[in-house]
């Protein structure tokens, strides 16, 4: 018999359920009792260590969100200025087409705050860290930085269409503009 789960490492079993959860079906599809289920809860414990729905979606957008500056810090190691910049393309490509789950539940995180005042407070606070991160990571004017957000949300709508992206080679204009030309029309 395996020994009994502290709240706390219960609490981290959860989140990382409902990483998977509303990555698939988002906040308004996913149910507390899909989460429960996945972790071998009841609901009422699960409401024990998240009040709401949106204090567990928070902490699930919470947790993507420091999985990707995590990675960006990973990536950066000791390079500054440009250097850095191109590190951080590379990991947050590596994110696009390996981690799924990651780039799943950002899309859901921006749908819902179309909607949501509490889940667009979330993002509004979390990707602002993201932004002045990447800036104290790198070192680079805000306009560079602006191209690199812009570069990494061009590629979440691409993998959201399930464009492949070049193996072996990185998001840029060129391949872009080829597949545009060679696309099927609807």
């Amino acid at each position: 018999m395996s020994p009994r789960m502290s709240a706390a490492e219960r609490r981290e079993q959860v989140i990382e359920a409902a990483v998977a959860e509303f990555s698939r079906t988002g906040f308004e599809g996913t149910t507390t009792a899909a989460i429960a289920k996945r972790v071998g809860v009841s609901q009422p414990y699960l409401f024990r260590l998240f009040p709401t729905k949106h204090a567990l979606f928070t902490a699930a957008a919470d947790r993507c969100f420091g999985a990707i500056e995590q990675r960006m810090r990973d990536a950066v190691g000791g390079r500054h200025g440009r250097a850095a910049i191109e590190a951080m393309i590379d990991a947050y490509q590596e994110i696009l087409t390996k981690e799924q789950t990651l780039l799943r539940l950002q899309l859901q995180i921006y749908a819902a705050a179309v909607d949501d005042a509490e889940i667009r407070a979330v993002g509004h606070v979390r990707f602002a860290a993201l932004w002045r991160l990447f800036g104290e990571l790198s070192g680079v004017d805000p306009d560079e930085i602006m191209q690199f957000v812009a570069r990494g949300m061009l590629g979440n709508v691409l993998q959201a269409f399930g464009v492949p992206f070049p193996p072996g080679r990185r998001l840029d204009g060129r391949w872009l503009a080829d597949w545009a030309r060679d696309a099927e029309r609807p």
